[in-house]
């Protein structure tokens, strides 16, 4: 297990040595997208029409933050439970996406699905007001009136996360 300091997006080269485990701190532009956002995305997609942004090479956080306070970025941003976003997972990745980030394990067939095409990262719950810190920006690019599911942009510095299912298909969470 090691620690990497990454520039997103991602390369083919990071995610090359990234191994289940290894720890990241990650600088750049993260897309946060709960369920809502999630079905949203895939319901402009079957209908044959544009997104909102290209997620080619791009990183999914699963998180609905809390709205911010006033002179905050942004209040709790704590992850949800991966495994609700499953069903989105084959269509994220053909839609480009890279890496997803939340808590918890992922079922078998999304374990799959990740082999080869992207890695899955957690955050530990409980740690939500310190993981926001890292957040230096956020803007929201669509679906507004879902609230805290809406799609949104995050900047982020040093971002911390553990690799838990790397390109070959390893898994952390097994070990």
């Amino acid at each position: 297990m090691k620690q990497h300091s990454i520039t997103l997006p991602f390369s083919d080269e990071d995610l090359q040595m990234i191994q289940s485990g290894d720890q990241l701190l990650l600088t750049g532009v993260i897309f946060a997208a709960r369920d809502e956002a999630h079905k949203r995305l895939i319901d402009l997609k079957n209908a044959g029409k544009p997104l909102p942004v290209d997620f080619t090479d791009a990183l999914i956080y699963y998180v609905g933050p809390a709205p911010a306070k006033p002179g905050q970025v942004i209040n709790s941003a704590g992850p949800t439970t991966s495994k609700r976003m499953d069903a989105y997972t084959a269509d994220m990745l053909e839609l480009g996406v890279k890496g997803m980030i939340g808590k918890g394990p992922r079922g078998e067939a999304t374990k799959k699905l990740l082999k080869g095409q992207g890695i899955y990262m957690a955050v530990l719950g409980g740690v939500a007001a310190k993981q926001a810190k890292t957040i230096k920006k956020q803007e929201i690019l669509a679906f507004e009136d879902a609230g805290m599911e809406a799609l949104r942009k995050f900047e982020v510095e040093d971002f911390p996360v553990i690799v838990i299912n790397d390109l070959e298909g390893n898994d952390a969470y097994q070990r």
